[in-house]
């Protein structure tokens, strides 16, 4: 895949930098997944999804680091595309979440597609200035419970 690179000047702003980098990012992903129908954030969550088998949402969103209300809201698409099935026993409070078998396949075929992204990005960025941005990624992320 083709991705026009644009020459950018960097803020002063550590926040501002960071978000329009996340963006980029974002954007690359999606453009590599399109071909699924997917966002990014809709494969995260089917990731998690399949990655933790029957799931329930409190567990999910501390997994994936949503607050519960945005982590519903953003379930319910893949929910209508059949993507994800509520599993939890009838009467109960706390949802049960899983991959249905359409889901299953929609996610395996996305999964090629993220991989070509992560390769682009490695060859992209270089391995050496991925594995440093990661790690500096998760200090930021420490600053917050």
């Amino acid at each position: 895949m083709d991705i026009k690179v644009y020459d950018k000047k960097s803020s002063k702003c550590n926040c501002l930098n960071l978000r329009r980098a996340s963006h980029a990012i974002t954007e690359v992903y999606d453009e590599f997944l399109a071909p699924s129908g997917l966002k990014i954030g809709q494969f995260s969550l089917l990731k998690h999804i399949d990655a933790l088998g029957p799931v329930s949402v409190s567990n999910l969103a501390i997994s994936i680091r949503l607050d519960r209300t945005t982590l519903v809201r953003n379930l319910k698409p893949l929910e209508e595309r059949g993507y994800i099935d509520d599993i939890a026993i009838e009467g109960t409070r706390n949802r049960q979440l899983k991959l249905t078998d359409k889901g299953k396949e929609v996610y395996k075929s996305a999964e090629v597609l993220w991989n070509k992204a992560q390769s682009y990005l490695d060859d992209y960025l270089g391995k050496d200035n991925l594995d440093a941005f990661t790690k500096l990624l998760s200090k930021i992320e420490a600053l917050v419970p």
